[in-house]
């Protein structure tokens, strides 16, 4: 996969980019991020990038004329106009759509990406219309730039690239994967001060520790997301064992 990344602070993205999996995932060469710095795009000698808004107000808005310039600089360095074309071209934004999983395993799809980084109070709104095809946004709150969000995509999106993760299948028992949270995992010492590790996992019964890890991802879900349970593909034994919880829960009064 190779992600182009639009941003006025490239400096910000090496640090994470070369350290953990991601590094794993470049020196594989499953993995190729390309920073752009929007100003290298700019043609006044100050390189602008960034003006006060029509109408008043405050804060600064980004210009729309280098940012246009990057992405069409991207798409003449590629072999062909067919290699560009259908390519994703994703603005941060707390406007966007809420970045979940099955977006991350959509994006992983892709060949190429690129992501934009708006700051300050965001992009001119022709950015929008007549260039993005997609706006993202990581949580219903703002940030002073799109730069941590892009690295949130980054990362969610490499974790399920093929051998990225070592273990086949790996990324598919995470969290919200599923469709529901993971369960609780315990390593040595089976005693730490008094808490034991549950016998269930020593036991070497493969069959039972493999039910023992879905109740409790089951059980985490219905105690913490149980809007979760309401759209994750459920068994019967599944459905049974909630109904079990329920019980409990009122018995307890919960």
């Amino acid at each position: 996969m190779n992600i182009h990344i639009l941003t006025l602070f490239p400096d910000m993205f090496p640090a994470y980019l070369n350290e953990s999996i991601l590094k794993k995932a470049q020196a594989m060469g499953q993995l190729t991020v390309r920073l752009h710095n929007i100003r290298d795009y700019t043609t006044d000698k100050h390189h602008v990038t960034d003006e006060p808004p029509f109408g008043g107000g405050g804060g600064m808005v980004l210009k729309p004329e280098p940012i246009f310039t990057a992405v069409e600089s991207l798409v003449a360095d590629l072999q062909s106009q067919q290699e560009m074309e259908g390519v994703p071209v994703i603005l941060m934004s707390p406007q966007g759509r809420p970045f979940t999983q099955t977006i991350a395993q959509e994006l992983a799809g892709q060949e190429r990406l690129v992501l934009l980084c708006g700051r300050y109070e965001g992009v001119d709104e022709r950015v929008r219309e007549h260039l993005v095809t997609d706006e993202i946004s990581i949580g219903d709150y703002v940030l002073t730039g799109g730069e941590l969000a892009a690295l949130v995509i980054v990362d969610a999106v490499t974790r399920l690239l093929p051998g990225v993760l070592g273990a086949e299948g790996a990324a598919e028992m995470d969290s919200h994967a599923t469709g529901l949270l993971e369960g609780p995992h315990f390593t040595k010492p089976a005693d730490f001060r008094g808490w034991v590790v549950p016998d269930v996992l020593r036991s070497g019964h493969a069959a039972n520790v493999a039910r023992w890890r879905r109740e409790e991802s089951l059980r985490r879900t219905w105690q913490r997301r149980p809007d979760m349970l309401l759209t994750a593909v459920l068994t019967e034994e599944d459905r049974w064992f909630l109904g079990q919880l329920a019980q409990e829960s009122v018995a307890i009064g919960d």
